[in-house]
């Protein structure tokens, strides 16, 4: 990479320092976003996998109601209870901003704002009780209902899943992009502009030797013209 240069001068010199205390200032701020953004990345990282054990948990109990109700009905009859549908499912998308971070946030429609996606389905699950199954009750044994119920237990856990995993993926980008920030800082462009500062802090100060040095010289010069006149006019008063 090539180096900057820089004229030096007093002005490019209050320039770059300008230049520098932004940079610092800028440096400290990306670093404690990047810490926060970490602390926030481990906590969402600790609740998901908090939540992705519940929901495994939930899904293999699904499962094994399942195996259990096609191994005490026939397939058809599974199948065509299975067919039986519902009206369509629909979602509540909102977006959250975390630190920079904008994500997705799912929730069920609900009256109730302040309601989360788990106690919108419990609530519903209350109301409608077991005649919210999409099939008859008689045409089918106790172990597909739980099979369904568990399902229907699992689904606002998978959403929270969901967006908890999503979240923690652009966090993380988020994270990365901060940090790749804070080492240019710190590692190219402050040590760069320090670099300038004092390779024109000493082309000043050797300037200002110089020409010292030349009005020491310029001084003395006129020191033994004055010198030399003086004899010059003792000379000619005395002859």
């Amino acid at each position: 990479m090539a180096k900057r240069r820089a004229n030096p001068n007093r002005m490019e010199l209050l320039k770059l320092k300008n230049q520098l205390n932004t940079a610092r200032r800028g440096h400290k701020l990306l670093k404690d976003k990047r810490d926060e953004l970490m602390r926030q990345f481990l906590e969402i990282v600790r609740i998901t996998a908090d939540l992705r054990g519940e929901v495994e948990e939930l899904l293999e109990k699904a499962n094994q109601e399942m195996v259990l109700a096609r191994a005490t009905m026939q397939t058809a009859v599974v199948e065509s209870a299975l067919l039986t549908g519902l009206p369509p499912l629909q979602l509540e998308v909102s977006e959250i901003n975390t630190m920079g971070v904008v994500s997705p946030v799912f929730a069920l429609p609900s009256t109730n704002n302040n309601e989360t996606v788990e106690q919108v389905d419990v609530t519903r699950n209350i109301a409608l009780g077991s005649s919210n199954l999409p099939y008859g009750m008689t045409s089918v044994s106790g172990e597909l209902d739980q099979a369904i119920d568990a399902l229907r237990e699992v689904f606002p856990l998978m959403l929270k899943l969901a967006e908890r995993e999503n979240q923690a993926r652009l966090m993380a980008a988020e994270i990365e992009r901060t940090r790749r920030r804070v080492n240019s800082l710190e590692y190219v462009l402050i040590p760069e502009l320090m670099e300038l500062i004092s390779s024109i802090t000493m082309k000043m100060e050797e300037n200002e030797r110089a020409n010292l040095t030349r009005l020491m010289k310029v001084k003395d010069m006129i020191v033994e013209a004055k010198i030399k006149s003086g004899r010059k006019y003792r000379t000619q008063t005395s002859d």
